[in-house]
């Protein structure tokens, strides 16, 4: 009898540690299933922050004055920071090595770009709305005019970027268009955003951001229009996304923009005073990852996600 009760506890334990196995496998199964929470470090120019934030929310470095248009960590780590009347860039040790003024002809600073040929790229609005290109004393080497269509100083362009072909990509906010432009100012195509699959121009979409993908497309980021859509080289749009797609209405004059290389698209939310600023998509329009802490996003740029760099080093 006592032999017959210690098989029948015997078994029951293993019973109960097959179980348990059982559990511990299908948790660590459910686990492995589970997506991977993503976490990102970023730069953020904006109107109360500019700085870095950490991949937990964390200010990992303040620039010391808020209000930045534009800026990037730089492969070497340093941060290339455009305000609108001044550009600077910051070491490592927190030194700046370069700067630049704008020049008394215009009213202010839209677009900073370190190119590889280590001169600096500079949006200037004004009078004399340009693009100017220039060496580390800040002398010019090379301007570009520009055809922003206003007088509206503020709203003649945004977010300019340099192409590998050598030419210039231009979004200009009222003429509802972002423009290619040559080295020597002609503009060679155009691509409209007052469409009407689009709204037309009562629905205000303002090109903020324009970016050169590498299949040859163009994502775009329309500010009052609350839209992000990328284009073909045709011209037709091929993807578009809005608070039509998705619930919590996070398109809120989306102005900055970052096509990850997985695919995904990161959409700064300048609107949004409170929840989102800063939010990721998938190709399928699902939103995956947010940022919600205090600081409004103007411009930023990804840098690590869940500890892998995209680009630059992030400073301490």
């Amino acid at each position: 009898m006592k032999y017959f009760f210690y098989c029948s506890a015997l078994i029951v334990a293993l019973l109960a540690a097959c179980q348990r196995s059982n559990e511990n496998k299908q948790e660590a199964a459910q686990a492995e299933a589970a997506p991977e929470t993503i976490t990102h470090s970023f730069f953020v120019a904006g109107p109360q922050f500019t700085g870095i934030i950490g991949e937990q929310n964390e200010v990992i470095w303040d620039a010391g004055r808020k209000g930045a248009r534009d800026g990037f960590v730089l492969p070497n780590g340093h941060i290339l920071i455009c305000w609108s009347d001044t550009v600077k860039e910051y070491n490592q040790n927190r030194d700046v090595i370069f700067t630049y003024a704008i020049d008394k002809s215009n009213k202010e600073l839209g677009t900073v770009v370190r190119l590889e040929n280590g001169l600096t790229m500079i949006a200037e609005l004004g009078n004399n709305p340009r693009i100017i290109e220039v060496d580390q004393n800040g002398t010019i080497q090379h301007e570009v005019p520009l055809q922003p269509e206003t007088d509206n100083i503020h709203m003649q362009t945004r977010m300019a970027r340099k192409l590998e072909n050598g030419n210039y990509l231009v979004p200009h906010l009222l003429a509802f268009a972002v423009k290619e432009y040559t080295p020597e100012g002609e503009v060679v195509n155009t691509i409209p955003t007052d469409r009407p699959e689009l709204g037309g121009r009562e629905g205000k979409n303002w090109p903020f951001t324009a970016i050169r993908l590498s299949n040859g497309n163009t994502l775009i980021n329309l500010t009052h229009g609350n839209k992000t859509i990328e284009v073909d080289t045709n011209g037709d749009i091929v993807w578009k996304m809005s608070n039509e797609d998705v619930e919590g209405n996070p398109f809120a004059d989306p102005c900055g923009a970052q096509r990850l290389r997985n695919g995904n698209t990161v959409i700064a939310s300048y609107g949004t005073k409170e929840s989102i600023k800063l939010f990721e998509v998938t190709p399928e329009k699902e939103i995956v990852w947010t940022y919600e802490g205090p600081y409004r996003v103007h411009h930023f740029q990804v840098l690590t996600t869940n500890g892998s760099a995209l680009q630059g080093l992030p400073l301490k």
